[in-house]
């Protein structure tokens, strides 16, 4: 599951800095806390607070999917989540963002199964695809040493940066 646009090029290497890592089992109880902890994170970087709400429901999406499929419903599994600050650098310009890196063990998803339904079928369940990948710019799946890997990244883009201080 791969989202292209806003990427950077060859060659030009992102600085991250770790903002919060929470280490979770599968349980929907502790969505709220990860949406709070992600909320705060986003304001924290100066999102506008509509981006804000994308980015929380696109990750409280993907931890329900990890949840509901990779674990089939089972309580109790590892969930990790790791939120970083990104900047990069290219052309001269500063790319500020926001990286969230999901982790867990649970089945191997088939890349064939990563679509959502078609948008034109009338029904509740499976837009949550379509809405981290219009809410993300970068959305990347791996599977690396039994572990699934979501990696979703957005960008802050100077018109939407307000100037207000960490603390607020």
């Amino acid at each position: 599951m791969k989202k292209s646009g806003a990427r950077l090029r060859k060659g030009v290497k992102p600085d991250s800095e770790t903002l919060v890592k929470l280490e979770m089992e599968s349980n929907p109880e502790c969505l709220c806390l990860v949406r709070a902890t992600i909320e705060r994170a986003s304001e924290v970087l100066h999102f506008h607070e509509t981006q804000t709400r994308a980015i929380v429901r696109s990750v409280d999406e993907a931890l329900a999917n990890v949840m509901r499929h990779a674990y089939k419903g089972a309580p109790g599994k590892p969930i990790e989540v790791i939120c970083r600050r990104m900047r990069s650098k290219e052309n001269g310009r500063e790319a500020l963002g926001i990286e969230i890196v999901l982790h867990d063990r649970g089945a191997k998803a088939d890349p064939k199964k990563l679509k959502g339904r078609p948008l034109h079928e009338i029904r509740p369940g499976g837009l949550g695809l379509h809405f981290i990948r219009e809410s993300m710019d970068v959305v990347e799946f791996s599977r690396k040493k039994g572990k699934n890997q979501l990696r979703l990244l957005k960008y802050l883009h100077p018109a939407e940066h307000h100037a207000r201080p960490e603390g607020e």
